[in-house]
């Protein structure tokens, strides 16, 4: 006896197969008891899938936690622009070049802008190791 395509069952116990087909396997599974059962199975299995409801996903971040790492970045900009920006051009002459003040960041490892911009790198640092930050 040719037992048919778990396949076929599947999408027999989804109706998706032609008359034809439908009645070809219809046939088998009168006289055929391990497939019945396969059949069985499959159509639990369907009819259980249909019922779980949908997984809710947890977003990864408090609204929170966003809103201090922006205003944290934003300080950072706005220490940047503040503090990197080029003097006046009455205060220098022209063929002087003005660099901004720059201190080492032992946090991040490179010269920076300024202590206010070491600062805030130093935040953001601590910020990011936190618990918080590392697990959703």
């Amino acid at each position: 006896m040719n037992h048919p395509h778990e396949d076929d069952l599947l999408l027999l116990a989804y109706g998706e197969l032609d008359d034809a087909a439908v009645a070809e396997l219809e046939r088998h599974l009168t006289a055929c008891d391990s497939c019945r059962e396969q059949l069985i199975r499959l159509e639990r299995t369907r009819a259980a899938l249909s019922w779980t409801p949908p997984q809710r996903v947890r977003p990864a971040r408090s609204v929170m936690q966003w809103v201090a790492v922006g205003a944290l970045a934003a300080a950072a900009a706005v220490a940047g622009v503040v503090l990197g920006g080029r003097p006046p051009q009455q205060d220098r002459p022209e063929t002087a070049v003005w660099p901004g003040p720059l201190d080492w960041s032992p946090t991040a490892g490179y010269l920076a802008g300024g202590k206010a911009v070491i600062t805030i790198d130093e935040q953001l640092t601590r910020l990011e190791r936190e618990r918080s930050y590392v697990t959703p």
